[in-house]
Parts: structure tokens; sequence; C-alpha cells
């Protein structure tokens, strides 16, 4: 799956893990002694003052083309290190999706601190009319617009992008496996492996790792906001004062979604994995049955599409209290800053504008901290693919 795609994958992801640890300790380390000897924001930003924040301050310039170099210097030795046919798009393709990623949540940070003086300018309006003009009032809507536009061409283009990645890993994976078609091909539901695993197996492993990445990066950069911004939370209900208040509050939620999903979904992967076994033998029958008059009998196609209903009842069954917990708990969470901020809502201790930027920079964290409760349907149908391709690669000569 990952070795006809990736060069020697376990090593690469690992070293990815050990590079972007080495990163984080060399932007602390020595980031300000590199930002005097190599950064560009002399060039790019001679004269950037506040109205360049946050995007074209001299931090963020700098901090943006560490990332980059970063990012793109870890794909420099896999050059020359068992390098195969699809290096620029497993590698370089790769380490692109990574950087959009983290583009897209420097744009969510901005628009989090935007919020916040926008509404408070709202609450100010409201309360005093006339203290706001209309020039104002649409002139600060401007710049959401030179951010969000370019923003949304990008969104465009990666979503081009990754579809043509998701099926290059599947063009590889489909080769690797024909290569050795005749120590497979006797494997239950061969065709369906090679056929439609791939495509699943691919596009599952790519949304998953994109929203992983993202959620990571989401917390390195919300986080901090979020610890701040509880500084003006007054008290917590029944607990009183709290140091980070929201932080605890996201995690506790999200840790509380993640065990009760993870405990009610546990027979699920079992029962996608034999569905599809199932709708395999029904789908053999009836193919071998275009071809000969001795298979699709009624009687047989009848027993395995029994199989095959009786399968699908039982999924229903379990996915039927799967998502009434699932359910109750996402539906829920969407009140707990609510509560949460209770008592600073009751005392007036909040301006408006900082009451949405904490609804924003929690919905962040806490999205990121649900990551497997989100993600768990998917999980389940990724665990159920990856057993299947596994199964049939115990059939490849080592």
């Amino acid at each position: 799956m990952f070795r006809s795609f990736f060069p020697m994958p376990k090593i690469f992801f690992g070293s990815a893990v050990v590079w972007a640890a080495v990163c984080v300790l060399i932007w602390y380390a020595l980031g300000s002694q590199l930002q005097a000897l190599i950064s560009l924001d002399p060039v790019l930003t001679p004269d950037a003052g506040e109205d360049a924040a946050p995007f074209l301050t001299n931090q963020k310039v700098w901090l943006y083309q560490f990332i980059t170099m970063a990012t793109y210097g870890f794909c420099l030795p896999w050059f020359f290190i068992d390098r195969n046919k699809w290096f620029w798009w497993s590698v370089v393709g790769t380490a692109t999706i990574v950087l959009v990623l983290f583009a897209q949540v420097q744009v969510s940070a901005w628009l989090n601190d935007w919020y916040g003086s926008f509404y408070n300018q709202i609450q100010q309006a409201l309360a005093e009319p006339g203290s706001v003009s209309i020039e104002k009032f649409y002139g600060d809507l401007i710049p959401v617009a030179y951010i969000l536009l370019p923003n949304i061409a990008v969104a465009v283009l990666i979503a081009f992008f990754t579809g043509h990645y998701i099926f290059r890993w599947r063009t590889a994976m489909n080769f690797y496996y024909m290569e050795y078609w005749q120590d497979v091909r006797t494997v239950e539901g061969a065709s369906q492996r090679v056929q439609e695993d791939t495509m699943r197996f691919a596009s599952s492993v790519e949304d998953l790792g994109a929203d992983f990445v993202g959620s990571l990066m989401t917390l390195a950069v919300f986080l901090p906001i979020l610890w701040t911004l509880s500084q003006q939370v007054a008290e917590l209900p029944v607990l009183g004062e709290v140091s980070g208040s929201l932080v605890w509050v996201a995690i506790v939620s999200a840790a509380f979604g993640t065990v009760l999903l993870a405990a009610v979904g546990f027979k699920l992967p079992g029962l996608e994995f034999n569905n599809q076994k199932v709708e395999a033998a029904y789908r053999k029958e009836l193919v071998y049955g275009e071809d000969s008059a001795e298979y699709a009998e009624p009687k047989k196609v009848a027993d395995l599409f029994g199989d095959v209903r009786k399968n699908y009842f039982r999924l229903y069954f379990h996915y039927m209290y799967f998502n009434v917990a699932r359910y109750l708990y996402l539906q829920g969470a969407n009140f707990f800053p609510l509560i949460a901020l209770g008592p600073s809502i009751a005392k007036g201790v909040i301006t408006f504008g900082v009451l949405q930027q904490v609804f924003n920079a929690f919905g962040r964290v806490e999205n990121s901290f649900q990551y497997l409760a989100n993600s768990w349907t998917q999980i389940i149908r990724l665990i159920s693919v990856y057993q299947r391709l596994r199964k049939f690669e115990k059939e490849i000569p080592r």
C-alpha cells in the first residue's frame, strides 16, 4: 500500500516526525540568529509596519520562509535515497499539501483576530448609535475580501491537485499489485482489491492524513490564542477560577467524545470487513454467471444475497446506536463553550468581540482534539479496506 508510492515508508514517515521535532528545536534555539543571517524579510517587507500585520511583519515573513525551507528541505535527501518514479507526487506533493494546510491555518488565525475587532465595533455601533460610520463599517470588510478570495483560489487548486495525487497513488498500487497478479489472483475478491480498494485506501489515507496534520497545526496556532482568551473568562461553573480554563474544557470534551465513540463503535470495523467479503462473493457469482450457465443459479444467488442482507442488517443495527451516541455528543459539544462562559456573560466581563473570538478559537481547538471522534466512521471504513489489502498482500512473495 505504501511501498508502491513512498520510498522506504517506515523510514520515510519516521524521519518526517524526527525532522519536524528537530526543526522546532532549531526555531526556538537558533531562530533569531538564522533570521539575521538568511531571512528575506528586509527585502520583502522593508517598510512593514502595523498596517502589514499579521501576514507581512518581519517575524511572519521569516516564519513562512523557515517553514517552507524546512518542508522542502526534507524532500531533498529523498531525491537521492531510494527514489522511484512517483517521487514528485509522493514526496514533493505531500510536502506541498502540508504547506497549503499551514497557510490555511494562518488565514483562520487572522480571521479569528479580525472577528474580535469587527464584532466589538458592531457592539459599539449598537450601543452608541452614530459612533461608527458606514464608511468605517464597510471599510473593515475590504481586507477580508483581499484575504479570502486568494484563499478560495488556493483551496480550489489544492482540491484539483489532491485529486491527481490520490489517483497517482492508486496507479502506483495498481501497477505494483499487477506485477504479482499470478500469485494473488486466487485471493478472494482479488479483482475488487485492485480495482476498488486501492482507490478507497488512497483517498481515505490522504483525507485522514491531511485532517490529522491540519489538526496538529490548528492546535499549534489556536491553543495559545485560546489560552490567552481564557484569561478574560471570570470563572467556570462549579469549578470557579481555573488557569487556561477554556483549553481544559476543550480537552475534556474531546477526550470524552473519543472514548465514548471508540467504546460504542468497536464492532464496526469487523462488520465493514465482513460486508465487503460477502459482497465480493455475491459479485463473483454474478460475474461467472455472465459466461457460464453453471453459475448464478437462483438458489445459490439467493443464498449469497441472504448473506449480504444479513450482514447489512447487522451493520445498520450497530450503526444505529453508534450514531445515537455520535450525534448526541456532537450536538451537546456545541453548548460546552456557552456553559463555560455562562458566569462571564452574566457578569458582563467580556465583550461581544471577545465572545466571538472565544467561540471560533474554542471550536477550532475542540475540533482538532475531536479528530478521532469526527473521523471515526471514515477510520472504520479505512480499517476494513486496510485489512482486506493486507490479506491480499500476504500472498505477494517476499
